[in-house]
This record gives C-alpha cells, sequence and structure tokens, in this order.
C-alpha cells in the first residue's frame, strides 16, 4: 500500500520535504505542481505533478478534484497526507468519499490558528488535523510536533566576517504577489562589492540594477546558501528551512497585505516563531541594517539529531 504525500509547492513541499522522514509511513507517491523546486528535490522519487493553483484559484483547484478522483480510483492508496495548501482540499475531498484516511498538517506559518484549506479541510468528515503549534491545539486539532523541531541554534561563530562577500536573497515564488521593498532594503545595507544571488519571483526588479531570477532549483539555492556569509529571505517556511538546513541563521522580512505582498499578514507569525526559537532572526524591512547582518552572520543553526516521530492518529475510519 501507497501514502500520497500532496502539497503545494514552495514551502509546503520544503515542509513535507523535512517532515517526510518522521512520517511512520512505508512506500509514498508525490503529488505537487511542476517546478524547477520539486524537480530537483524530488529526482527519483514518484512524483505525480498537478496544475499550478495560485492562491485561492478555485476553477484550477476543481481541475486537481477531478485528477484526483481519477487518480485514486482503484488506487492502492491507503492513506492521504498533505501539507496544503489548495491541493489539500483538491485531494481529500475525493480521498474521504472514497473511505481513504486523511491527515492534514497545518503549515507552520500559522501560529494562531488554521489557514483558508485547513478550515475548508476540516469541514469534510473524517480528516485528521494537525497543528503545529500546541496554544491552539484543542477539538479536532492535534498536537503532534513541528517541522521546526528537527532544527536548533548552533554554536557562534568567533570568526565571523565583519561584512558579507556572499550573500543569497529568495523571495519564493508565490505568483501575483511582488517583494520590490525587500530587494530594495536589501540593496541600501549591502555593500555594493556583495556577490548576491538573487531569487526574486514575481517581484518587479527593473532599475534597481539587478539580475533576478524567477526560480531557482533547490539543488543550486541550497548550495549558494551553504557558501554564502549571509541569507536574507522572505519569511516563507521554505526559504527558512532550506537555509536552516544549510547552518545559516537567516535574516527573515515578513511580507505585508498592506503593501500587497501577499494575502495576509501570517509570516509575521513564522518570523516571529523561527526568531523565538533563536533560529532565524525576524526583521521587518524598514528594520533592516548592517547591524541585522553582522548578527545574522555571526550564528549558526544545527539539525537536531534524531527529532521525534510525527505520530499520526489511529482513527480507525475508513
Amino acid at each position: 500500500m501507497t501514502t500520497l504525500l500532496v502539497c503545494s509547492g514552495g514551502g509546503h513541499l520544503q515542509q513535507m520535504w523535512t517532515l517526510r522522514p518522521r512520517l511512520p509511513v512505508g512506500d509514498v507517491r508525490w503529488v505537487t505542481f511542476d517546478t524547477p523546486q520539486s524537480r530537483s528535490l524530488l529526482e527519483g522519487e514518484d512524483v505525480v505533478f498537478v496544475p499550478y493553483a495560485a492562491p485561492r484559484d478555485y476553477k484550477v483547484a476543481a481541475r486537481i478534484a477531478k485528477q484526483a478522483d481519477e487518480m485514486l480510483r482503484g488506487s492502492d492508496i491507503e492513506r492521504v497526507v498533505s501539507t496544503g495548501a489548495s491541493v489539500a482540499v483538491s485531494f481529500m475531498g475525493p480521498a474521504r468519499a472514497r473511505r481513504i484516511r486523511c491527515h492534514y498538517v497545518e503549515s507552520a506559518a500559522r501560529a494562531e490558528g488554521p489557514s483558508l484549506s485547513g478550515r475548508m479541510v476540516s469541514a469534510l468528515p473524517g480528516v485528521n488535523l494537525y497543528t503545529q503549534y500546541p496554544a491552539w491545539a484543542g477539538g479536532r486539532w492535534h498536537y503532534a510536533g513541528s517541522i521546526l523541531d528537527g532544527f536548533r541554534p548552533g554554536p557562534a561563530l568567533a570568526d565571523a566576517p565583519t561584512k558579507p562577500t556572499r550573500a543569497v536573497v529568495t523571495l519564493g515564488t508565490i505568483e501575483g504577489y511582488g517583494f520590490r521593498s525587500a530587494v530594495e532594503a536589501v540593496l541600501r545595507v549591502l555593500p555594493g562589492d556583495t556577490e548576491v544571488l538573487w531569487q526574486t519571483g514575481e517581484t518587479d526588479v527593473s532599475g534597481l540594477g539587478i539580475e533576478g531570477r524567477v526560480s531557482i532549483p533547490a539543488a543550486e539555492l541550497s548550495a549558494a546558501a551553504r557558501e554564502a556569509d549571509v541569507v536574507i529571505a522572505h519569511s516563507g517556511t521554505g526559504s527558512a528551512l532550506m537555509a536552516m538546513a544549510e547552518g545559516k541563521c537567516a535574516i527573515m522580512l515578513p511580507r505585508r497585505i498592506a503593501r500587497h505582498e501577499h494575502v495576509d499578514d501570517h509570516q509575521v507569525q513564522i518570523a516571529a516563531e523561527l526568531d523565538r526559537r533563536g533560529v532565524a532572526i525576524a526583521c521587518e524591512v524598514d528594520a533592516l541594517d548592517a547591524d541585522v547582518v553582522a548578527r545574522a552572520m555571526a550564528r549558526t543553526v544545527e539539525r537536531v539529531p534524531d527529532p521525534p516521530v510525527f505520530q499520526l492518529l489511529r482513527d480507525g475510519s475508513r
């Protein structure tokens, strides 16, 4: 029997990739968007690609639901596990209609309550629901741990550089939302001779004198982060997990709905949680300065050996 791991791209995929070794499951098949990130990260895995669905794109979500129905018909799928977002709704509806066990893990970005996708999935009978924050566990929402449990602050660097020679700036690949304010803030702060790899997504960087790349394969981005003196990122879970996996205490700049940079302000929540754990530095774009960069360069992050198993509920429902 096979477990279907279903998730959108970006941070949702990075969370599932990070969580996978901690899941008590056997053979898996991945379902996600076809992107340079997913091609790189899931090379050699059993993968089914579905059409990209932008946030709250219900027409594409309906198309994915039809594909899910066809895929699940007569299949060997034993359970569906998802870290969101809308693709979870598209798959779990048909899966529950066939009495396939479903487990929805809310994003680590949601420190104060479920996302829209989480609320929609919670309306489906029989879906097991998990929050990564014990503070709002209750009712049908259970706490079984967090993807962040696999990381902790590392030792400070005694020989940290006084200024960065190489930097990685990654803004994610959210369609329809740019983050020009972050690029402008970084340009104000980094020395002019810093070698920067810019992953800018849909951000308009015209007139700023930089060469931005919409998307960068996961392996290339991780290798660049490993060699960089500092990583500066939007406060997406995928960017945070990538930086932590490479030992970097990244500077996390939250997108703000007031500047039309995201659908809401949930990135403020994940930035605050990462900062609280000591594995990143939360910083508003207006507050980014040389001192923040220096603090990030002097800090490290390390993996926790043998993080706890993410124990899926055994509800017995079929």
